[in-house]
C-alpha cells in the first residue's frame, strides 16, 4: 500500500496531475465451477443449503468461494440458470450470468475497483502496462464494470472467467489455470 500511495502521489504532483494515469496493483477474481469442489481434491464438499437456494444443496467450500467471488457456475442448471450469486448476508440466488454493475462480466476484459478514484471510475476503460498481467490474462485492456467491498484503493481486480479452483484453502480463491496473485502496473484511462 505504501508503494501505491507513493507512486500515485508522484503522479498527482505533476503539473497536469494524474491526467488519467495511475499506478495500480492488479489482482484476479473469477467464477468458480462447482465441479472442482470435490472431497478427492481436498475440499469440504459436504452438501449444504443456504437461504435463496430453495433447498438445493451445494458443496460447502463452493458456497464459500461464491461468497468471496460473487458468482459460481453450477453443475445442474435450475430453471435454465447456470449460476448462483451471493446476495449479501447469508443469502444466495440463481442467476443466468455472472454480472457486475455494468452488465454481464466478460472474461479477461471486465474489472472491479473499490470505488471511484478520480477518472478511475465505473465505466472507464483502462489500459495496463504489465508483462505479467498480459501473460496471465492475454489482455491489457479493462472496463471497470464492478465494485468489490474487499478491494483497496488503487487496486484493479481483473476478471479471469470461469474455472475450477486451484486447490483447497487459500488456493480456492484462484483459478486452476494460474498461480497469479498480483502485479503492479501503470494504468491509463483511454476513454
Amino acid at each position: 500500500m505504501q508503494r501505491l500511495a507513493y507512486e500515485n502521489e508522484k503522479l498527482a504532483r505533476r503539473s497536469q496531475g494524474h491526467n488519467g494515469e495511475y499506478f495500480v496493483v492488479c489482482t484476479l477474481y473469477y467464477t468458480p465451477k462447482e465441479s472442482g469442489f470435490t472431497f478427492e481434491r481436498g475440499f469440504d464438499a459436504t452438501l449444504i443449503t443456504k437461504p435463496g437456494l430453495h433447498g438445493r444443496t451445494f458443496p460447502r467450500d463452493f458456497l464459500r468461494s461464491v461468497k468471496k467471488e460473487g458468482f459460481g457456475r453450477i453443475v445442474t442448471p435450475v430453471n435454465g440458470r447456470h449460476y448462483i450469486r451471493y446476495n449479501g448476508g447469508n443469502s444466495f440466488a440463481f442467476a443466468s450470468h455472472p454480472t457486475g454493475g455494468g452488465g454481464v462480466l466478460v472474461d479477461r476484459y471486465s474489472a472491479a475497483i473499490r470505488s471511484s478514484q478520480g477518472s478511475l471510475r465505473h465505466g472507464a476503460i483502462v489500459e495496463t502496462s504489465s508483462p505479467e498481467v498480459q501473460k496471465v490474462f492475454g489482455s491489457t485492456r479493462w472496463k471497470i464494470m464492478d465494485t468489490g467491498g474487499g478491494l483497496r484503493r488503487w487496486q484493479i481486480d481483473c476478471y479471469f472467467g470461469e474455472d475450477e479452483p486451484l486447490g483447497p484453502g487459500k488456493l480456492q480463491g484462484r483459478p486452476r489455470a494460474t498461480t497469479f496473485e498480483y502485479a503492479y502496473a501503470n494504468a491509463r484511462i483511454i476513454n
